[in-house]
Parts: C-alpha cells; structure tokens; sequence
C-alpha cells in the first residue's frame, strides 16, 4: 500500500511542478505525450509494486528474430 501511495504522491508532485508551464506556453500536443507517457509509467510502477508478471519487449524481439538468427548460423557455419 505505502509504495502506491508514494508513486501517486511523486506523481502530483511532478504533474504539479510540469503541467502549469506547459498550460501558459499552450502546449497542448506537448501536454498530451507528457500526460501519456506519466499514465503509462504509473501503470506500470504500480504493477510493479504489486508484484504483477509485467512482459519484457526484449523477449518478443528476441522470439520475432530467432528464426531468422538460427538461419544465419546455420549457413555460418
């Protein structure tokens, strides 16, 4: 519960210090990626926290190649 509540209260805190300036400066498409990409890293910290089977991007890249990689060290060899 307590590292929940510290992502949230980081997260504020960083909405507090970042949102107002691009707000004045109308950076609204600026505003949109930064409001995504907080939700998203949010997301994950709390899964995280909670312990959840979070996948990693390597082992989907990794999966796409090997075919191709095996291949290659095939004739390679």
């Amino acid at each position: 519960m307590w590292p929940i509540i510290g992502i949230l209260v980081v997260t504020v805190g960083i909405i507090i210090l970042e949102v107002p300036t691009m707000i004045q400066k109308k950076l609204t498409k600026e505003l949109k990626v930064f409001s995504f990409l907080l939700l998203f890293g949010v997301i994950l910290s709390i899964a995280e926290s909670l312990n959840l089977n979070i996948p990693n991007p390597a082992d989907w890249i990794t999966n796409i190649y090997r075919p191709f990689t095996d291949l290659l060290l095939n004739i390679l060899k």
